[in-house]
């Protein structure tokens, strides 16, 4: 249960504290969302995209560790903790795209306002640079959203894969049953035919021995 990056209960431990971080994270960013930090809370959101997305890594990790386990039990137990942290990941991003897109519009409709009031007021220049630095930190966010994207599609082929596997190991099982199933019935009709071959070499033998005395009584009549 070693690999590059570990053993897989080294891996399992350092993702839940990643989820941990990142639940933290995610709270702080609620606080933050309708307060004027945008800088913070642009570099927060930042900083959870970047930890959901080595949580799906150590699940990839994690996922090839599970095949150098030769118990089965064991390697079930493994691919149920696997799959929770996958979708507890799942539910983090989906959380963090949320913010993001409720942000987003925030910012659009603060821009609106600024833009409006610039011009009223003769002085739209100066109201444009002060949302400048925040578009740039949403079109940042919005790329590792992006990246954040393609980190779930990988987790979501690795559930599909494990999912795969089950499916298999049940096929097995069943087939293996089917043989076992079959083997008992083979070994009931060998039996009832050796019983019947016994039956037909007794009833041949008596009458063979039921012939000679006949005949031999037939004789000793004739005389």
């Amino acid at each position: 249960m070693e690999g590059g990056g570990g053993t897989l209960s080294e891996v399992h431990q350092t993702a839940r504290k990643l989820l941990l971080k990142t639940r933290d994270g995610l709270e702080r960013l609620e606080r933050l969302e309708y307060s004027n930090s945008s800088s913070s809370s642009s570099d927060l959101s930042f900083a959870v995209s970047k930890d959901i997305t080595q949580i799906q890594s150590l699940c990839v990790e994690m996922n090839r560790l599970l095949r150098s386990i030769g118990a089965k039990s064991q390697r079930d137990l493994w691919k149920r903790k696997l799959e929770q942290i996958a979708e507890e990941a799942e539910s983090l991003r989906e959380s963090l795209e949320k913010y993001n897109s409720r942000n987003h519009k925030r910012m659009m409709e603060a821009k609106d306002r600024a833009e409006l009031l610039g011009r009223a007021n003769g002085d739209s220049s100066h109201v444009m640079r002060i949302y400048d630095d925040d578009a740039q930190a949403i079109q940042s966010v919005r790329s590792s959203a992006r990246e954040l994207e393609n980190a779930n599609a990988l987790g979501e082929t690795i559930l599909s894969s494990i999912h795969g596997q089950r499916e298999r190991l049940k096929s097995a099982q069943r087939k293996a049953l089917d043989v076992l199933n079959t083997v008992g019935i083979s070994n009931r009709v060998l039996r009832l035919i050796e019983r019947r071959n016994r039956v037909d070499q007794w009833i041949k033998y008596t009458g063979m021995i039921l012939t000679i005395i006949f005949l031999v009584a037939f004789v000793l009549w004739r005389r």
